[in-house]
């Protein structure tokens, strides 16, 4: 079976839609809409009313380096934004400002 959650996107514009109860979370791009709907209510036990997924090619990057051109591409990657039943919520970060006195 295939890791199918990778990790949920905490960025200030995947946060700003927690508001309205959506969420964004990195998936495996082999990964399709039901397999990640069940993943996600089995992990955080919610009911998932609507998912889009969105892909993003690799880059292509280059660098130069004392041994010469240097040259490749960064990964695939998928983007999966989950809608949840009104209520319903995912806690996503917990003690983000303990320790911070």
């Amino acid at each position: 079976m295939i890791q199918i959650i990778s990790k949920p996107l905490i960025t200030e514009k995947a946060m700003s839609k927690t508001d309205k109860g959506q969420y964004v979370f990195e998936v495996n791009p082999a990964a399709n809409k039901v397999q990640i709907k069940s993943a996600l209510e089995l992990m955080f036990e919610v009911n998932i009313v609507s998912i889009r997924t969105a892909t993003t090619k690799g880059k292509y990057k280059r660098r130069i380096t004392k041994r010469g051109l240097m040259e490749g591409r960064t990964n695939l990657k998928k983007k999966a934004y989950i809608t949840l039943k009104p209520g319903q919520e995912i806690e996503l970060v917990t003690g983000s400002n303990q320790g911070n006195d």
